[in-house]
């Protein structure tokens, strides 16, 4: 099953830092920012992550509960996690599980090179568990402040 824009988010399970469990109905009546991420201790993954742990007091002001996710395991997580000081949960999806239902695995070019990799990609969740929004293929830059603008818009509207 794939997300569709104002549908409800297909079951999934899924193991986050601090143990946290996290499934389509876990955070139900909250809003959910999901950013999926290239790799752990990378330049623009760094970036991103202290941009949200940097803005996650208005996040959580705003009702919204914000999670990484990316193929690395908990271990690459959890020192992720310390390192940066992060307040939110990274997820490991390490079966890409969760990277395929939101369709950001995508063919890209590394060093001559083709791979598959994680397209950088935020998917903003209703309280009621419906995909409200979508950013896909990213830039870092400013983008934090964009989901955070659609998540006040949100909960407004709620």
């Amino acid at each position: 099953m794939a997300v569709v824009l104002n549908k409800s988010i297909p079951e999934f399970e899924a193991v986050a830092t601090g143990g946290v469990k996290v499934t389509q109905h876990s955070h139900h009546g909250k809003i959910v920012v999901l950013y999926f991420y290239p790799k752990d201790n990378t330049p623009g993954c760094t970036t991103e992550a202290m941009q949200f742990r940097d803005k996650y007091k208005d996040f959580a002001k705003a009702g919204a509960v914000v999670f990484g996710v990316s193929r690395d395991n908990m271990k690459s997580h959890d020192d992720f996690k310390a390192k940066l000081e992060l307040p939110f949960e990274l997820i490991a999806d390490t079966e890409e599980k969760m990277c395929h239902m939101f369709g950001v695995v995508k063919n890209k070019i590394m060093y001559g090179k083709k791979v598959k990799g994680i397209e950088r990609s935020t998917f903003l969740i209703g309280a009621d568990g419906q995909l409200k929004q979508e950013w896909r293929g990213l830039k870092v830059p400013g983008h934090v402040d964009e989901v955070l603008v659609a998540v006040k818009a949100l909960k407004k509207a709620g």
